[in-house]
Parts: C-alpha cells; structure tokens; sequence
C-alpha cells in the first residue's frame, strides 16, 4: 500500500457513505513466507494506523488476544503505520545487500564472511538475522518495496540515495554469481552440464518472484551451459519461467553427470545430501555454494573444489 493510499481509498468510499459511518484503518502485515502462521500468532509487533477512536476501539478488540499474550501493539498514524512497511522492509533489503558486499570484500581480503557477520551481530544494535550472504534478494516483498520507495521518494522531492543505489547492487549482484559460477568452471561453461540446486528466492516457499535463479540459470545457459535444475517445491512455477532448463525429480538426479553443481537456494534437504555419493555422480568435483551452506574443511577433506561466498581469497574453500 503505497504512503497515502488510506487516505485514497478513504475519499472514494466518503463519495458513497456518510463520513461519520466508516473508519479507514492502516494494519499492514509482517509475516515471512513459510512461516506466516506463527508469525501471525506470536508477531514481535502489530502495527495499526488509525485516526478515529470509534475504529482505535475495534482494532483494539480484534487484537485483544495477541495483546493478552504480550504482543505489542503500535499505534500510529495512517500513513505512518503505511511507512513503516515500506521502511522496514527496505531496512532489512539493505542489511542483506550489505553483506553481500562485505562477503566480496572478504574475498579480496581473506577474511571469512561468516565470522564477520557473527561478530557484528552480536551487537545488539545491529542484530543477527538477515546477515548471511548469498546471490541478492528476491521475493513478493523487498524488489517492489525498495523500488516503489525510491519512486515515492523522487516524486516527494526527497530522493534516497541508499536505496537507489540499494536497487543497483542488488540486480548486478545476481550476473556476479553467474560469474562466479564460470570462474569456477576454469573460465568457461561451455557445453558443460550445470547441475543448479534450488530455484526459488528462500526455502519453504514455491516463489519464484524475483527469484535470483530467473537471472543466474539464463546467464549460465547464455555462455554456453546446458543447465538441469531441481528445486523441492519450486519446479512447476519454475518451468514457465526457465525455458530451455532441464528439470530432475531430485537432487541425486539432478547433479548426475554434471560438471559442476551450483547451490542456489538454502533448502535444509541440500544441507542432508550424502556428499561422497554427490561426488561420484559429477563428473568434475566441483561445488559452487552461493549459500554456504557446507563446512570448508568437511568440503576439502571429501577432494571438492569448493567455492563460497566471502570465505576467504577468491571464495574458494
């Protein structure tokens, strides 16, 4: 709901009924894909944008439950409540494109990214969560909430340069990881078979929206590779999305005479793959990790050539 569309949505019913007889109420929503369930039923925050008493009573009834359970409620005004989606959703883009940075930065450094994000997240003032690195975000929320912000704040005559430049990073982000995966190769993808672990933009979730894949598999297709493609909920959305893509029914098929495997989306199923029998399936032991989701020295010990994201110099493992 863009900062105003209350008062919108306000004018057009007042055309039809008395403006005493009907409240417009900002109550914007917060929960995570795949877990909006307990999200709903223990929120950190609910958020209601209100500017009649008659309708501050209601709300309050409503939430009466999660408000007896310790929720907290907040309440603001109208547009306020409506910026403060916007703003929080943009906040967490931001820390998010952050690390991604720093996770490059790391990589000409030879710092690990993972010990850098658990070392400032531990400050109270920057918190843990949405610090791990990988291929950009995507999504239903973060691309169109950090876009339509920057047009809001244009057209308000108060750009934000952090955003803009926020969209930029982000966008460019996902080809690097294509890059990636080619340096990875030996410089060149050529003919290969690419084995792409993951399609959609998180775990727990069939969304495809955004989704980093939609640009890493072209990218890879468009140098050359023949790319097969698994994702545990993703692949029926995937497949009108990604044409030319092979689709395998599991990620041992999947990464079946493959040259190299490319994970692009965390899902715990990949954390529980047996990892000799992956090996033996490649032909050329190669993993490119976009999640870090294995240990280095478990990676090493097995013969992979392992290569991450901010884990030391050039990534590799």
């Amino acid at each position: 709901m863009p900062i105003g569309a209350g008062d919108e949505v306000e004018r057009i019913i007042a055309k039809h009924a008395p403006q005493d007889s009907f409240a417009v109420v900002s109550n914007p929503e917060f929960l995570r894909e795949g877990a909006a369930i307990e999200d709903f039923k223990r929120p950190d925050r609910v958020v209601i944008g209100v500017e009649d008493e008659r309708a501050r009573g209601v709300m309050r009834e409503i939430y009466g439950p999660i408000e007896r359970n310790g929720g907290r409620i907040v309440y603001t005004s109208r547009r306020s409540s409506e910026m403060i989606k916007y703003a929080a959703n943009v906040f967490l883009a931001m820390k998010v494109t952050f690390i991604n940075e720093i996770a490059d930065l790391c990589e000409q450094l030879g710092a690990d990214v993972l010990d850098v994000s658990h070392g400032i997240g531990l400050d109270d003032r920057i918190g843990r969560k949405f610090l791990n690195p990988g291929p950009g975000f995507g999504g239903s929320c973060f691309p169109k909430d950090t876009l339509a912000l920057t047009k809001l704040a244009t057209e308000a005559k108060a750009p934000i340069r952090l955003v803009e430049t926020l969209v930029d990073v982000n966008d460019k982000r996902k080809t690097a990881m294509a890059a990636k995966v080619v340096a990875a190769c030996g410089g060149s993808v050529a003919g290969n078979r690419i084995a792409v672990l993951g399609l959609t933009y998180k775990p727990k979730t069939d969304d495809m929206r955004d989704a980093p894949s939609l640009v890493i598999l072209p990218e890879l297709q468009a140098a050359g590779a023949r790319v097969v493609a698994y994702d545990p909920e993703g692949v029926r959305t995937a497949k009108a999305l990604l044409p030319g893509v092979e689709f395998a029914d599991s990620a041992y098929a999947c990464v079946k005479g493959a040259d190299a495997a490319v994970i692009v989306t965390e899902w715990d199923e990949f954390r529980a793959l047996d990892l000799v029998r992956v090996k033996a399936s490649l032909t050329t032991p190669i993993i490119v990790d976009l999640r870090n989701i294995y240990p280095i020295k478990t990676m090493k010990a097995l013969g992979f050539r392992y290569v991450c994201v901010g884990r030391g110099f050039g990534g590799e493992g």
